[in-house]
């Protein structure tokens, strides 16, 4: 397992995810009726939706601020974002729920702003330096 020393860059993408995944869940948890009138999505959608961003942003919280990181970890995030992208797309595509234009941006928007999130996270892990050894420390620690 290669430890990293995340960039600054790294660590404040994923501060930012972090933060901006929990403004949503906040705002799903708590205005999921008004936001199902007002998108024409189902609340049951995003309630789950909501509770599904909980566990996620508070991992994406207590990982920015690590002083090292497995670049394992990184890659799950980025990779749990690229599936929420997909998924969102699917969602719009695949008829299951039938929004409203506004409910369309809705769901594009927060789209997009996790694609900005893998980017930044993509361009601090090429900025984070490996941790010398630490792969070697571990292996005589669990010795």
């Amino acid at each position: 397992m290669t430890t990293l020393q995340p960039s600054l860059l790294l660590r404040r993408a994923l501060l930012a995810d972090g933060l901006v995944g929990v403004a949503t869940a906040a705002q799903l948890l708590l205005l999921a009726d008004w936001l199902s009138g007002l998108l024409a999505l189902p609340r049951e959608l995003l309630l789950g939706v909501g509770l599904v961003l909980l566990p996620l942003a508070a991992f994406l919280l207590w990982l920015s601020r690590r002083e090292s990181m497995a670049r394992a970890a990184v890659y799950t995030v980025i990779g749990l974002n690229a599936l929420w992208v997909v998924h969102s797309l699917l969602l719009l595509l695949s008829g299951w729920v039938t929004p409203n234009l506004l409910g369309y941006a809705f769901v594009i928007v927060q789209a997009v702003a996790v694609l900005v999130f893998i980017e930044l996270e993509l361009i601090g892990l090429k900025r984070s330096q490996v941790v010398p050894g630490a792969f070697a420390q571990a292996s005589v620690g669990a010795q």
